[in-house]
C-alpha cells in the first residue's frame, strides 16, 4: 500500500514537469458525481447502493487527480470460527480516498484505468449468535482501490474494487463457548454517473 502511494506520487511529479497548459483539450476542473450498486465479498453478505462524489483536476488531459467521496450501504455477512454464520444488520461504510485516472483518450469516448488510497470509515453493527447480540464498534481503516471504466461526453460507467482490511468480533454460540467472527470489509462498486465541468475546450 505505502510503495503503491510513493510511485502514484512519483509518477504525478514527473506528469506536472511535462504539462503544457497552451496544449491543453480539456478544461482542468471537473467534479464525477455517481450513484450505483456495493456488493460486499463474503459468503452472507448482501448488496447494497453507493453514492460517490469527487472533485477532479487533471495534471495532463490523460492523468486526473481527485479526491472520491463516498458512501456504502450494505449488509455485511460475519462468519464463525467454526464455519457458521452470524447474522449482521445493515451497516454503511464511508471513504475520503486520493484517486489517480488514467484515460487512453483524448476523443469524447474515453476508457480509463485508475487507483487510489485512503480511510474507511465503518459503522458500528449488531452481530446477532443464534440469539445472542454482540456489537461491534465503529472504526477507521487504511485501504485501497483500483478501477476501470469509461466516460462518453459527460457520461461516466465505471467498476471499483475496494481492498478494506476485515473485522473481527467475538460472540458466543448456543452452549455458551466463545467464538471469533469475521467479516469481509472489501467490496465491488458497479456505478453510472456524470461529470460537471472538464468539457473540451476546441
Amino acid at each position: 500500500m505505502k510503495n503503491t502511494l510513493v510511485t502514484a506520487l512519483l509518477i504525478l511529479s514527473v506528469l506536472s514537469l511535462h504539462a503544457q497548459n497552451d496544449d491543453r483539450v480539456f478544461n482542468p476542473f471537473k467534479v464525477d458525481i455517481s450513484l450505483g450498486g456495493a456488493i460486499p465479498q463474503g459468503s452472507g453478505s448482501k448488496g447494497g447502493v453507493l453514492l460517490a462524489f469527487e472533485p477532479k483536476y487533471a495534471i495532463v488531459d490523460q492523468f486526473w487527480i481527485g479526491l472520491r467521496i463516498e458512501t456504502a450501504i450494505m449488509a455485511r455477512a460475519f462468519v464463525n470460527s467454526d464455519g457458521t454464520y452470524s447474522s449482521a444488520n445493515v451497516s454503511g461504510s464511508g471513504s475520503y480516498v486520493a484517486t489517480g485516472d488514467y484515460y487512453f483518450t483524448t476523443n469524447s469516448f474515453r476508457p480509463f484505468v485508475g487507483i487510489g488510497g485512503g480511510i474507511y470509515s465503518l459503522a458500528s453493527a449488531s452481530v446477532d449468535n443464534n440469539g445472542n447480540s454482540s456489537a461491534i464498534a465503529s472504526t477507521v481503516k487504511p485501504g485501497g482501490m483500483i478501477r476501470a471504466g469509461f466516460e462518453l461526453g459527460h457520461f461516466r460507467m465505471g467498476i471499483e474494487y475496494n481492498f478494506i482490511g476485515n473485522s473481527t468480533a467475538m460472540t458466543t454460540d448456543p452452549y455458551g463457548n466463545s467464538v471469533t467472527a469475521t467479516s469481509k470489509n472489501s467490496y465491488l462498486g458497479i456505478k453510472l454517473g456524470f461529470c460537471i465541468g472538464g468539457r473540451r475546450l476546441d
